[in-house]
Parts: structure tokens; C-alpha cells; sequence
């Protein structure tokens, strides 16, 4: 297949996102769209790698960094929604007001 394909699937994967982590107001639904942030990110990296050099693994070596990244933003962001959870009983990013001054 050719790079053009993968940069507009990695583009549209970015752009949603963007729309929602822009546009959600709940939490879980903005570290799905985090997830999909890196995973576009990731497949631009796959898609360059293989474009450039396809005897060279670099971006698939980055690329599962980028995953092992992602797999611990998403436990660390979690655990944190589920804390915020039980103190007040909603995932509602606006009541997240425990660490304003």
C-alpha cells in the first residue's frame, strides 16, 4: 500500500482525537481520545519507517516505546478517575476542582 493511505488514516485518527478531547466532558471519554492521539501518532511512525527503510525496525522500536507510554498514561490516568471518582461520585471534567488553589 502506499504512504498516502496511512497519513490520511493517521489524520483522521488525530482528528478525532482532537474533536473528542476538545468537545468531552467526561473523563473516560478523554483518555479514549488521548489513546487515539498516540495511536495515530504510532501509525505515522510505522508508516514512515516503512516508507523510508523497510530493512530498519526504528520506528517499530519507537513505536512499542509509544505504546508502553500510552499503556501507563491510561493506568496513572485511570486510577486518578477512579480516586476522583469515589470522593465524588462523577467522571464530570468540569467538578474536577480537587487541585485548584
Amino acid at each position: 500500500m502506499e504512504l498516502q493511505y496511512f497519513l490520511l488514516l493517521a489524520a483522521a485518527l488525530f482528528c478525532i482525537g482532537i474533536y473528542g478531547l476538545v468537545t468531552s466532558r467526561n473523563a473516560i471519554r478523554v483518555l479514549m481520545s488521548i489513546e487515539l492521539l498516540l495511536n495515530a501518532v504510532t501509525l505515522n511512525l510505522m508508516a514512515f519507517s516503512n516508507y523510508l527503510d523497510p530493512m530498519v525496525i526504528r520506528g517499530q522500536v519507537f513505536t512499542v516505546f509509544v505504546i508502553t507510554i500510552a499503556a501507563a498514561e491510561s493506568a496513572v490516568g485511570l486510577a486518578i478517575v477512579l480516586s476522583i471518582y469515589r470522593n465524588r461520585d462523577t467522571v464530570d471534567m468540569e467538578q474536577f476542582n480537587l487541585l485548584k488553589w
